[in-house]
């Protein structure tokens, strides 16, 4: 290992002029893709063009889009910190990304597509009716502001702790950085951007996984070492739902999680939407597959380099950093601060996965408000210029506000305001993503039963969330760390602590039953130490157990009635070899006669249902 590491000097390198000047360049270049669409869009009104690109963009650049829109700097700095706390075990999320791929290609995509609508909501509103909709609206634009202030505010931490500059002169330039970009020049400045973005990242996580490897004597040692400490970890076949991270939770549950992400998510369906037929839509979404899967190994492979470098000397015992997020930063000015530009390179392949989650977030909500409020209640002849000019400020609105959650953050107990905005956005996702599970799968639903599931859901999982939150129950332990290596000396301490301890245990621990823990007292503790991984699936089938239920007391939805452009025979493409007289019973009673099938949206015939679900005429679409 390199003698010049921080853990040997006891001091951080800092950026230099070149660092800052190529970190500079990313917003630079974003700023002028916005002010090149707006210039050249400047006579188009549209707002269809301003959302979804006028439905005329290639593949591969929606495919990259795609890929970065979820990978924001949480993928960067935090997977690699997973990998050196917990190990590999991790890195089976790529198989519920194979999932969540699948199911939004062929199970939500078709459906959304053919109802040619910029808000994906609007199919609640034709399946169940306004209240619903409404409802998921809300809990979208409240998950996505909590999730856009989080990836703000992280990386300007990050930058903060690697220059020392001003975090919130940081947080101020890059949200105004984005909202102008995404303001001017609407989806296809978005995917532009993130397409360069995505590719910025690419170039950083490459760069830092080569050079680190190389300073550690290659990367099979950086393995070796990583082994031999119990980093490596790929046969965790626990079927207990308290493991944190095994095969199942990861393949299963986070399939499930990435599946309402990758189907169901405005920001994603919105981009889909945007191709001018559906099976271009579907060849973007696997294209989008392989990316998802390289960054995201990229960024476990430096996690196991990282903890190579850093094996014999934890930097947060040592007391360079506080927590574990924050050695990445480190990292890079001991791997890469050697060379003049690259620290700044990696840094702003940090923001790149912020940039492209923040633009496409507006960008969404901007959609969202425009069809399910301004033209839904109050100005429902919105039309042309004036649509657009509405867009455009929801956008703006919405970037100060943006900022506004993420100044709060930084004002408050950060860690406690970041594991608040964990737990809400796993607590929102499943029961949103359980409405949309139920109505397009299960003809029987009616409204009354999916305002049911819904509700009782989201109280069950804001019992779970921050129940676990407040309780904190002990959780997996952090696999041991060492401080032998540390050079003790440069900060004046004579001593070195060889291992981590646990983190700290909460009052309800596992001992607490056999003192005298009353046995519900046990089951909420044990209720409470689920893994984080199957909230989604949980809020998603209490969601769907109850809607049906209530369904069927209230006076189920007759499946003859329902339009099947609003449904998808799940069950019947799974069994193919069924003979076809058994097979035809998981259509669940939907006449799937007249199915469409691949043309452009313009072609589509006409949906709507029936008067009292749907009150007003261009709604039906």
């Amino acid at each position: 290992m390199a003698g010049d590491f921080s853990i040997h000097t006891g001091m951080k390198r800092e950026f230099g002029i070149l660092d800052y000047i190529l970190f500079s360049l990313l917003f630079v270049l974003s700023a002028a893709i916005g002010i090149y669409h707006a210039y050249r869009d400047r006579k188009n009104f549209d707002v269809k063009h301003f959302h979804l690109g006028g439905r005329q963009m290639h593949p591969l650049l929606v495919s990259f889009s795609l890929v970065a829109t979820f990978l924001s700097a949480l993928t960067v700095i935090g997977v690699p910190a997973e990998i050196y706390t917990y190990g590999t075990m991790y890195i089976w999320l790529n198989f519920g990304m194979f999932v969540a791929t699948a199911g939004a290609a062929h199970v939500f995509l078709p459906i959304f597509y053919h109802l040619n609508t910029t808000s994906c909501f609007s199919y609640l509103q034709l399946r169940y009716g306004t209240v619903i909709r409404l409802m998921v609206s809300i809990m979208f634009i409240l998950q996505t502001l909590l999730y856009m202030g989080f990836i703000l505010y992280v990386p300007s931490l990050s930058f903060q702790a690697v220059t020392g500059l001003s975090l919130w002169g940081t947080m101020i330039g890059v949200a105004s950085v984005c909202t102008l970009y995404t303001l001017l020049g609407g989806m296809k400045t978005v995917l532009w951007t993130d397409s360069l973005q995505l590719i910025i990242m690419f170039a950083g996580l490459l760069t830092l996984l080569i050079m680190g490897s190389a300073k550690v004597g290659g990367f099979s040692k950086a393995w070796q070492t990583a082994s031999e400490h119990g980093r490596i970890e790929f046969t965790d076949f626990s079927l207990d739902p308290r493991t944190r991270h095994s095969v199942w939770s990861l393949g299963i549950g986070g399939g499930i999680f990435w599946s309402y992400l990758y189907g169901v998510n405005q920001s994603q369906v919105q981009r889909q939407c945007s191709l001018p037929t559906l099976r271009r839509a579907q060849i973007a979404v696997w294209l989008n597959f392989p990316g998802l899967v390289l960054i995201f190994t990229l960024a476990c492979l430096i996690g196991v380099v990282m903890y190579a470098c850093y094996s014999e000397c934890d930097p947060v015992k040592f007391g360079l950093v506080d927590k574990a997020d924050q050695i990445l930063p480190l990292m890079v000015l001991d791997v890469l601060g050697t060379t003049q530009g690259l620290a700044g390179i990696f840094m702003a392949c940090v923001f790149s996965g912020s940039l492209s989650s923040m633009s496409s977030g507006l960008n969404a909500m901007s959609a969202i408000v425009t069809e399910d409020y301004f033209k839904y209640y109050c100005c429902k002849s919105l039309s042309g210029k004036r649509e657009l000019m509405v867009s455009k400020l929801i956008v703006l609105v919405f970037g100060f506000v943006m900022f506004s959650v993420a100044a709060i953050i930084s004002e408050t107990d950060s860690l406690v305001i970041l594991q608040l905005s964990y737990s809400l956005y796993a607590v929102l996702s499943g029961p949103m993503f359980g409405c949309f599970i139920v109505g397009m799968i299960f003809p029987w639903t009616n409204k009354h039963g999916a305002l049911a599931g819904l509700i009782t859901s989201l109280g069950l999982m804001s019992w779970l969330g921050f129940g676990a939150l407040v309780n904190r129950p002990p959780g997996t332990k952090p696999l041991p760390v060492f401080t032998d290596g540390c050079n003790w000396e440069v900060t004046g301490t004579n001593f070195s602590i060889t291992t981590v301890s646990s983190s700290p245990q909460s009052s309800l621990s596992t001992t607490s039953v056999t003192n005298g823990l009353e046995a519900d007292e046990a089951m909420v503790d044990n209720f409470y130490r689920m893994s984080y991984q199957w909230y989604p699936a949980f809020g998603m089938l209490t969601n769907i157990v109850v809607s049906l239920i209530v369904s069927f007391i209230t006076g189920y939805t007759d499946p003859s009635t329902i339009n099947n452009k609003l449904m998808c025979p799940l069950f019947f493409k799974m069994f193919p070899c069924l003979p076809t007289k058994f097979r035809n019973y998981l259509y669940f009673g939907v006449n799937y006669e007249n199915e469409t099938s691949d043309k452009k949206p313009d072609e589509e015939v006409s949906l709507c249902v029936s008067s009292d679900k749907c009150k007003r005429k261009d709604v039906c679409v």
